[in-house]
């Protein structure tokens, strides 16, 4: 049997049907499959944190090669079906956890392979940052993937594209049709291995984060009216005081237009910030 006679047949068997709007789009291209699993270069030393696993079309191949699978699923039907499978199958080596990834803690591992929720991708991804792991192979919507790989000028590059650059590399590795899938999504995919490489803390400091934001809500227009249109993202100041601090900044980059700042342009704005609010409020 097929991979996608063998998914339409366990969700028919145990009367489930697939919601496209909580992201549950499952894999039936074993060509695919199998490339994403060989992305991986798992070991039986390993501990794969899967996210979304839903029936184990992807768990169930992992299962094979590493040592351990985290399965997070957030369908309680769906993870019933998953555990009663590996049951069948007598695989032993897969932790199914029932809870919504976003929320839940992650017990210890040092890969990750999925095939994610889309409407969780930007959560998902900077929660993950905040875990130490070797590498991850992550399947996102495409555009999502090319906003995490674009550089500045590029009509994709965005808060998201700066974040990444501080906290991992990223490499894309293939495109992935909506035919792949059932229900088949109105939009491409794309998988990404993903090696965290956080630089200088940036991504821990706060105003960073907040710098970025406010940036990247005007990103078309000029720093310094960027900056001045949503300076309440960095922190509740009256509009005089806003502008003073801007004002000071290096007017060679306040020039410039948001999108076409580099990452360390970014940070070094954002540094440049945090300096002159406490000087403000000494």
């Amino acid at each position: 049997m097929n991979l996608r006679s063998q998914t339409i047949n366990v969700l028919k068997s145990n009367n489930i049907r697939l919601d496209k709007r909580k992201g549950q789009n499952y894999l039936i291209n074993p060509g695919i499959l199998s490339r994403i699993v060989k992305s991986a270069e798992l070991s039986t030393e390993d501990t794969v944190l899967e996210i979304g696993a839903g029936i184990g079309t992807l768990t169930l191949p992992l299962a094979e090669r590493a040592k351990k699978v985290v399965a997070v699923e957030q369908d309680i039907k769906i993870a019933d079906v998953l555990k009663k499978r590996l049951d069948d199958l007598d695989i032993h080596n897969v932790e199914v956890i029932v809870g919504d990834a976003t929320q839940i803690d992650f017990p210890e591992f040092n890969k990750v392979v999925s095939n994610l929720p889309y409407k969780i991708s930007s959560p998902i991804t900077f929660k993950l940052l905040e875990h130490d792991f070797e590498s991850a192979v992550l399947m996102y919507q495409k555009e999502f993937a090319e906003r995490m790989v674009a550089e500045p000028g590029n009509k994709n590059y965005s808060r998201l594209s700066v974040m990444m650059h501080f906290g991992a590399k990223v490499t894309m590795l293939f495109d992935v049709p909506p035919s792949a899938f059932i229900p088949q999504p109105k939009v491409s995919s794309a998988v990404i291995k993903l090696t965290p490489d956080k630089r200088e803390g940036a991504c821990d400091e706060d105003t960073f984060k907040k710098t970025s934001r406010a940036l990247f809500q005007h990103k078309r227009k000029k720093v310094a009216n960027a900056l001045l249109d949503s300076f309440h993202e960095i922190q509740v100041t009256d509009k005089k005081t806003a502008k003073k601090i801007v004002s000071s900044l290096d007017p060679n980059i306040i020039s410039e237009r948001a999108v076409n700042l580099n990452p360390e342009e970014i940070l070094k704005i954002s540094r440049d910030i945090r300096s002159l609010l406490e000087r403000n409020r000494n």
